[in-house]
């Protein structure tokens, strides 16, 4: 089991006593521990014959896509078969493999995409969402939901219709549940202007929201009466406005993001940095595609961002190497697809109708794919999704902790810090705007407060005072 001649039975005993062990010092719950022992001893049976200190990182990465592969394996199982390999390696032998496999990665990727994800969601129609919505749990919003399953499903077909994005689609049908909530069940087509108010006051007064949450349930409810209901809400003008807050964003210093980077391992780092350098939201990162890294010109080309536009963002010449490096992943990964008969990848809008053959193309390969294969939510097909972005989320949260970082710091901190460094090194504003993908310079306006640095120049009294000079 272990090398070319069998161990002793005393000899194995020992090593999975001390393997328990090193489970307990890891604080795993005695009732799993037996299944840990259940995946180090079929990792152990893959590689028959062999010392289990001379496996590479790369063959223990190889293995890992084997259960990656198998659907029946849900995601917390195939986070424990990563978690027991990872304590084998890393708190047990402490052999170089430990070193060298993105074990972050890895446990990233026993996550996937569900039904109500922005790159999976829109294969399924309204009706067939609004079901699974009321089929999640149980609550006030859900009751609401099954007794005005025909309303909700209408606003989602008109906003559809309008081309809207998914998170307004989203956004919109919870507004319209609270909404109804808040008039004790009573039907939209039953209420008018006078329960609005009432709800936007409510909003403002009891609930103390933001002026952007109260004007965005007021954006909800005017859809809904005008396009839905085709029903004119009338004067509104009294209602109680929360009051509008004027917040500047949180940016870190470049010192601050190459140390918050230099925090970050693996695949982390690399999404973390082209999210720095090119000024990409966050999903718009993970969605890259292979044929949008553009090594000849130095560009990224970012597909149907916020607002269905397209942008170019540069391609920062530090990343090229990984970036290729990247790219040989997916290739890697999606040659092992075809040869099981896989290999399909999801593509945006109707393009599968139009390109049927498309799916299977390198160049439509998420950049960042995960480690495992999913079930799509509509039809069944098995595919690989791009890594949720719930792992590089926790990630940069705890690199900003190490770091002794004391701000508010996310993803989108380093779009912040992209276009606020970009001006400190005095780039026109309609530049930064465009990279950013703006529709009005109104927006990209926030960040000049960097440019007249007011109370910056400006002496402390303290500081002036006789004896401190």
């Amino acid at each position: 089991m272990f090398d070319s001649n069998p161990p002793a039975p005393d000899a194995i005993a020992r090593f999975y006593d001390n393997y328990l062990n090193c489970l307990h010092k890891a604080s795993i719950p005695e009732k799993q521990r037996r299944w840990y022992v259940k995946r180090i001893e079929a990792f152990i049976k893959t590689h028959s014959g062999r010392k289990i200190k001379s496996i590479t990182d790369k063959e223990v990465s190889g293995y890992l896509e084997m259960p990656g592969r198998q659907n029946r394996l849900s995601g917390w199982q195939f986070a424990q078969c990563i978690d027991a390999i990872r304590i084998l390696y890393c708190e047990f032998l402490s052999t170089p493999a430990c070193q060298g496999v993105d074990w972050e990665y890895w446990k990233d990727s026993a996550r996937q995409l569900d039904d109500s994800h922005p790159t999976t969601a829109r294969q399924l129609s309204p009706a067939e969402l609004s079901y699974i919505k009321e089929r999640k749990g149980e609550g006030p919003l859900q009751q609401v939901r099954a007794s005005h399953r025909q309303l909700l499903i209408r606003l989602a077909n008109e906003i559809r219709v309008r081309g809207y994005a998914w998170r307004t689609e989203q956004t919109y049908e919870q507004w319209i549940c609270r909404y109804i909530l808040f008039c004790k069940g009573l039907s939209p087509e039953q209420s008018g202007a006078t329960e609005v108010k009432l709800f936007l006051e409510y909003l403002a007064i009891r609930r103390c929201v933001s002026a952007s949450t109260q004007n965005q349930a007021l954006s909800a409810l005017v859809f809904l009466y005008e396009k839905v209901l085709d029903r004119k809400l009338g004067e509104l003008e009294t209602f109680t406005r929360a009051k509008r807050s004027h917040n500047l964003p949180v940016v870190l210093s470049r010192y601050e993001v190459m140390s918050l980077l230099e925090q970050l391992q693996g695949t982390h780092k690399l999404i973390a940095s082209l999210l720095y350098g090119t000024g990409m939201r966050l999903l718009e990162g993970l969605r890259l595609r292979v044929q949008d890294i553009d090594f000849a010109y130095h560009r990224i080309h970012v597909h149907q961002a916020k607002g269905k536009k397209d942008r170019y963002v540069p391609l920062p010449g530090s990343l090229v190497e990984a970036l290729r490096e990247q790219i040989e992943v997916t290739r890697q990964f999606h040659t092992e697809d075809i040869a099981a008969g896989f290999g399909e990848v999801i593509l945006p809008g109707a393009l599968h109708r139009k390109y049927p053959n498309a799916g299977h193309e390198l160049k439509w390969q998420f950049l960042f794919p995960s480690g495992r294969l999913a079930v799509d939510p509509h039809g069944g097909k098995i595919r690989r999704h791009h890594l949720h972005e719930s792992g590089l989320q926790k990630a940069v949260k705890r690199a900003a902790t190490a770091c002794g970082i004391n701000k508010r710091v996310g993803c989108h901190t380093l779009r912040h810090c992209f276009a606020t460094h970009l001006l400190e090194s005095n780039y026109d504003i309609r530049t930064v705007q465009e990279l950013l993908g703006h529709a009005h310079v109104s927006t990209t306006m926030i960040y000049t407060h960097v440019l007249g640095r007011p109370g910056v120049g400006v002496f402390s009294p303290l500081d002036l005072a006789p004896g401190k000079q």
